[in-house]
């Protein structure tokens, strides 16, 4: 049978595409108003280009030469005190900028504004010699051609100022001019671009409304609820991450029902979950399987409540030693009874597995009596209905170490852990037990 002809999908227009195109029509009307435009900008350029190369560059150098003559002057006036050459190799370092400033000054064509600074900073330069070189100690000399040197500074600040007064005014004539035309051309096309913004703002707002209604519907439980949105635009892919968000709600939900109601720690779906994804990503882990010795017998004695609290506690101190002593990527689960797993990396199993059997030896007596606490044991019946003595209950941990390749399922990995937990609960008092036969390296 032919192969049937490949259908190539159209790809849909982004809410950017679909603008575009919208616009596109009104293009001729930012073109007329631009070409109308042209003529006074380019002159209005020419003005704004004069003042950012010669004007701005003026002001600017003259700010700087205000702050290299206080400068200047703080620093002889210290030295005449502190003899400190530091103070002078700062004042010849200002000075050379400041002589540096009127020659970028002088370059930009203005030498006939600078003749009475130049005057002044000699005098100025003079007295900080005489301070420099110890032929005077009296700063006043040096305050008074400094006040000389900035009123010259202040003189030509005041000239290019009119200048570029001047040239503002000019530009703002000009400005007004080509604004007024743009105005007049551009009234069309915003016409148009607000028939085209009323028509977007119809479908994004329905688009939200739709949205706003899937939310609700997911906030009330409804995760299977859909916006009906089509994919193709932004909002279409909100849709579907809405679509998606749905679905992981839902798993999570059924998590959260499976979780114990009594430690609140996840249950077996999603143990079984966090071992499956362990697995398959193929990284080094180890389980750690955590069984109460000798509970039934203590349930048996103290009853079903106090039984509950001490699993209860036993959860807390889990969830506490994985929290502090392993990685962000930790997990702990309640399999059910006085059962519990821990998911931690390799690294980290001896410092939790230590940490839990420390904690947990020092809150159980807490829930014996003192006189069973005094005699360290106390007497019931095993699983086998024969009377014994079973000590102050102990917690036992068996190690599976998982590393690529020795386990496929998480069946498997229980298996080997219901084998160490034998080992591990035949040794007296609270331990942990590593399956060295599969070490992780």
């Amino acid at each position: 049978m032919p192969e049937a002809p490949e259908v190539k999908k159209v790809k849909k227009l982004t809410l950017v595409h679909k603008l575009i195109l919208s616009y596109v029509f009104i293009a001729f009307f930012g073109m007329a108003a631009t070409a109308s435009s042209i003529i006074g900008l380019r002159e209005l350029n020419g003005i704004v280009r004069d003042i950012a190369r010669n004007d701005f560059a003026f002001i600017k150098a003259t700010e700087t030469l205000r702050d290299s003559l206080h400068s200047q002057e703080r620093n002889a006036a210290k030295y005449s005190v502190l003899k400190s050459p530091e103070l002078r190799e700062i004042y010849e370092r200002r000075k050379q900028e400041f002589l540096t400033r009127i020659e970028i000054i002088n370059k930009m064509g203005s030498p006939h504004l600078l003749d009475d600074l130049a005057r002044s900073y000699a005098e100025f330069s003079a007295r900080a010699d005489d301070l420099f070189e110890g032929r005077s100690k009296d700063i006043q000399p040096l305050k008074t051609a400094a006040v000389r040197v900035e009123a010259a500074i202040d003189r030509f600040y005041g000239i290019r100022q009119a200048i570029l007064n001047a040239k503002l005014e000019n530009a703002d004539r000009e400005r007004e001019t080509t604004a007024l035309w743009t105005l007049i051309l551009s009234f069309a096309g915003f016409l148009s671009a607000l028939c085209v913004m009323v028509l977007f703002a119809i479908y994004i707002s329905s688009s939200i409304r739709k949205l706003k209604l899937a939310t609700r519907s997911i906030a009330e439980g409804d995760f299977d609820c859909d916006p009906c949105i089509p994919a193709g635009d932004e909002i279409g892919d909100l849709a579907q991450d809405f679509r998606k968000m749905g679905a992981r709600l839902k798993v999570l939900e059924q998590m959260s029902l499976d979780a114990s109601p009594l430690t609140r720690l996840p249950g077996n779906i999603a143990i079984e979950r966090v071992l499956t994804k362990k697995l398959q990503s193929g990284e080094t882990f180890a389980v750690c399987y955590a069984d109460l010795d000798n509970f039934k017998a203590y349930s048996d004695r103290y009853g079903y409540i106090r039984g509950s609290d001490l699993i209860k506690m036993t959860g807390e101190v889990i969830y506490q030693a994985v929290q502090q002593n392993a990685d962000e990527n930790a997990f702990v689960g309640h399999i059910g009874g006085d059962d519990f797993v821990m998911i931690i990396s390799s690294a980290d199993v001896e410092k939790v597995c230590e940490a839990v059997i420390r904690s947990f030896t020092e809150k159980v007596p807490e829930f014996y009596t003192p006189e069973d606490l005094a005699r360290g044991c106390i007497e019931g019946e095993d699983r086998y209905g024969v009377k014994r003595v079973f000590p102050i209950m102990t917690i036992s941990i068996a190690v599976v170490m998982c590393q690529q390749g020795e386990y496929d399922s998480a069946v498997k990995i229980a298996k080997t852990a219901a084998e160490i937990k034998e080992y591990a609960k035949g040794a007296a008092g609270s331990n942990y037990f590593i399956d060295r036969r599969k070490k992780a390296r």
